[in-house]
């Protein structure tokens, strides 16, 4: 695999989740089935694993009605983190949220994540953000 292909897989995957996130966050729930593989992988708790219970609960899920805020998106050939805030409303400041999903050939396969409130301002003087 060549620098140049590296890359150019890594802009891809970048692009894909996230316009796949944007789309998601105004209320198009069916690019899901557009961008997840048809054997995708959940290993966040209380999460199912397998496309279709995947999306059936996350659909119904509190990010459903979320507003996202993304911070930064870090990607290469394989993977791509999205660190972003997650805003559902039920708690001052939201939800700082760690996505990670690996892709093969143009498909999210697979799908991580780390999730913890956002504390008050003063106990994080630097930000979580």
């Amino acid at each position: 695999m060549t620098d140049t292909h590296i890359t150019d897989t890594a802009a891809a995957n970048r692009r894909l989740v996230t316009e796949a996130m944007a789309r998601f966050a105004a209320g198009d729930h069916a690019v899901l089935a557009d961008v997840l593989a048809e054997d995708f992988i959940e290993h966040s708790p209380d999460n199912p694993s397998g496309r279709e219970a995947f999306i059936a609960h996350i659909t119904n899920a509190p990010v459903a009605r979320a507003h996202l805020e993304i911070a930064r998106v870090i990607a290469d050939h394989r993977y791509v983190v999205v660190h972003y805030r997650m805003d559902t409303g039920d708690r001052t400041g939201g939800d700082a949220v760690a996505d990670i999903w690996r892709l093969d050939d143009g498909r999210i396969t697979e799908h991580w994540d780390v999730v913890q409130p956002v504390p008050d301002p003063e106990r994080t003087p630097n930000g979580m953000f």
